[in-house]
């Protein structure tokens, strides 16, 4: 029996944000669920100038779980290959107002305008720097953000790379989240190209300083255009970026949402923003003609969500909003289920799976 999957009744009778925060209350108690499934054949790794980041499997959480890097550990014991935390922006930011969460139960999906709440840098930091030199570290990411009355928005993700390099795996630069008034223009090229440039000359000085480097990926939405999208790849190649992610909430409204609350404004999750998501995988692996490597994210649910995914071009996964649903038992159930695949196919590692379907 999933005790898990149980307790998912009582917390569906809270506000969803209230239930969100009674969940990392209950990680950080150490009521989390542990996982010990991690096959090989799901090991993978993304190479990068100066070495590799090795994942213990290709399952990752995405970034909004954990804004604040509170519970890493608490999700990585729970299964996941990499955790991704934040969106965290250089100070504390109370985000738009409540209500700002929303389910979508008949649709299996969630609509966000949270607007990067988090308690800021320094915070983010202090938790980070308990797992420096434990052998039980999670593999993190950083997902980097701007203020949004920042004067300077491309200015604060230098400021985030800077004070969090050597704390963390890797790092994401969000520009893709709908709820901060104007961060989606910093995917035009023009834009991106400045931004982009200032975080590959950061990062160039922080290795010559520090002597380490580490993976830098790139976000992006899934309503880009193909030539948006082709872009966004060829940006992140000039510039020296490691992977793009594909994809963040949609602003679109499936004409087959039934949920009386799919009128909110916000980022759409969850089941609907499959298609569309993988879409834009499709477009990116196209583009990127295997010059960059991209992580699928965007509508997952089960292992035949990710092994799509998979096929249409990503190296590794991320989901979240299908936990709100199916509990943590679906991180292993991923895992058992794309191993299952793998083997029907004939292929005895996830990377032979890459692009399969693309």
């Amino acid at each position: 029996m999933d005790l898990y999957r149980l307790a998912l009744k009582p917390l569906h009778l809270l506000e969803a944000e209230d239930a969100h925060a009674a969940t990392i209350l209950a990680l950080k108690s150490g009521l989390g669920p542990r996982s010990s499934y991690d096959p090989p054949e799901l090991r993978t790794e993304i190479a990068f100038t100066g070495g590799a980041l090795a994942v213990r499997n290709c399952v990752g959480l995405a970034a909004g779980f954990d804004k604040n890097a509170d519970v890493p550990l608490a999700m990585s014991r729970a299964g996941f290959g990499f955790v991704e935390c934040g969106t965290v922006t250089p100070l504390p930011q109370a985000g738009n107002p409540r209500p700002r969460l929303f389910r979508l139960s008949e649709d299996e999906a969630v609509i966000n305008r949270m607007g990067f709440n988090n308690k800021g840098l320094e915070v983010f930091a202090s938790h980070l720097e308990r797992y420096q030199g434990r052998a039980s570290a999670p593999v993190l990411g950083a997902n980097i953000g701007a203020n949004k009355d920042a004067t300077d928005r491309m200015a604060d993700y230098v400021t985030g790379l800077k004070r969090l390099w050597g704390l963390s795996s890797y790092f994401t630069a969000n520009i893709s989240s709908p709820n901060t008034p104007g961060l989606r223009a910093l995917q035009g090229r023009a834009h991106l190209d400045e931004l982009l440039g200032q975080i590959a000359a950061t990062r160039a000085d922080l290795v010559r300083v520090t002597g380490n480097n580490y993976p830098i990926f790139l976000k992006i939405a899934p309503d880009l255009s193909e030539e948006e999208i082709a872009d966004a790849v060829e940006a992140a190649l000039a510039h020296g970026l490691d992977a793009l992610i594909v994809s963040n909430t949609t602003i679109e409204r499936p004409g087959s949402l039934h949920s009386a609350l799919a009128t909110e404004t916000g980022g759409l999750s969850g089941a609907p923003l499959f298609g569309l998501s993988t879409s834009a995988l499709r477009s990116a692996y196209k583009a990127a003609a295997g010059r960059l490597t991209l992580i699928g994210a965007g509508g997952i649910a089960s292992g035949a969500d990710a092994y799509a995914k998979i096929r249409a071009g990503a190296s590794l996964v991320q989901l979240y909003s299908a936990l709100v649903y199916k509990g943590p038992g679906l991180i292993d159930e991923i895992k058992r289920d794309l191993v299952q695949r793998l083997r029907a196919d004939g292929l005895t590692h996830i990377s032979q799976a890459v692009g399969s379907a693309a």
